[in-house]
């Protein structure tokens, strides 16, 4: 079993930046990629982001693509997203997640494993 937990989140105004982090423990961390998910009250969750561990190669919705950035430290079992240029719309709870099997990152069934979500406000 990995667990993930996330942290970072908070209330910022928009415009503002938050940086969060999911470090994931248990078994060897050796996921094929690792994603970011966002769920917005009474939406359905949705892709924000991925990393391929092996490769570095990312991936982004086009919302955010240019304002946030994913990255990953593999020696601390940490996964990033560097949130920019927030907006009230980017307002929700942010999901980190692990994938074992390539390929389909942006898609939340894909993935194996999920931590339990921090919460993002942005204010107007």
């Amino acid at each position: 079993q990995v667990q993930l937990v996330e942290s970072g989140g908070g209330l910022v105004q928009a415009g503002g930046s938050l940086r969060l982090s999911c470090v994931a423990s248990g078994r060897t961390f050796n996921s094929y990629a690792m994603g970011w998910f966002r769920q917005a009250p009474g939406k359905e969750r949705q892709f924000v982001a991925a990393i391929i561990r092996s490769t570095g190669n990312t991936y982004y919705e086009d919302s955010v693509k240019g304002r946030f950035t994913i990255s990953r430290d593999n020696a601390k079992s940490t996964v990033y997203l560097q949130l920019n240029h927030l907006k009230p719309e980017d307002t929700a709870v942010y999901y980190c997640a692990a994938v074992w099997t390539c390929c389909n990152v942006g898609h939340r069934g894909a993935y194996d494993a999920w931590g339990q979500g921090t919460q993002v406000t942005v204010s107007s």
